[in-house]
């Protein structure tokens, strides 16, 4: 079951947007983020840090967060997407959550 704050943050993104929603998953080894078509239902790109082109060897979560932003940014623009809702799901806007969306922002997407 999808805990309270998960429910509020996208009832409010959807009630007032009709972007594509850039949504965050952070489990206690890697972080995940893709783009997605609410309406259609699929997922547009996706960038995670279990990738290969990703540098593993980061030894800062920090700094694979930005990486992470980064690329999720990079591969959205390719597709034609800049604008983008970005939900933080049952997250706090804080700590590696801030840092992949300041990254994101910064490679051009806007939200």
């Amino acid at each position: 079951m999808k805990d309270k704050r998960t429910k509020r943050t996208r009832f409010k993104l959807k009630k007032v947007s009709k972007r594509n929603r850039l949504s965050v998953f952070r489990s206690n080894n890697h972080l995940y983020a893709q783009v997605i078509d609410d309406v259609a239902g699929f997922t547009l790109a996706s960038a995670s840090s279990l990738e290969k082109n990703i540098n593993k060897n980061e030894s800062d979560r920090k700094k694979l967060a930005e990486l992470v932003g980064k690329e999720i940014a990079k591969r959205s623009i390719s597709k034609g997407i800049n604008d983008v809702a970005f939900d933080k799901g049952k997250y706090k806007y804080h700590g590696l959550i801030k840092i992949l969306a300041d990254a994101a922002r910064t490679e051009g997407l806007n939200f």
